[in-house]
């Protein structure tokens, strides 16, 4: 039916239009769900570098969020 391709694309637009209305944590969220989508990708077609790599992202960017969200950052998005 749905792979898992066309469900993070979904979610890649929804973070997008999120993104343009100004809702900058749940477009954050979208995005990081999008990147679960790739990680599952990336383990189903055994490309460990890939998954690695994304993981990697991931991780980085909830970091981030959470900074953000609880305004350890001090930036101004």
């Amino acid at each position: 039916m749905f792979s898992l391709a066309f469900l993070g694309g979904v979610l890649l637009n929804i973070g997008a239009y999120l993104t343009m209305r100004g809702r900058i944590y749940h477009s954050v969220i979208a995005y990081l769900l999008a990147d679960v989508c790739w990680i599952f990708i990336a383990i189903k077609d055994e490309d460990l570098l890939g998954t690695l790599l994304i993981t990697t992202g991931t991780v980085l960017a909830a970091v981030a969020f959470y900074k953000m969200h609880k305004g350890f950052m001090n930036k101004k998005l």
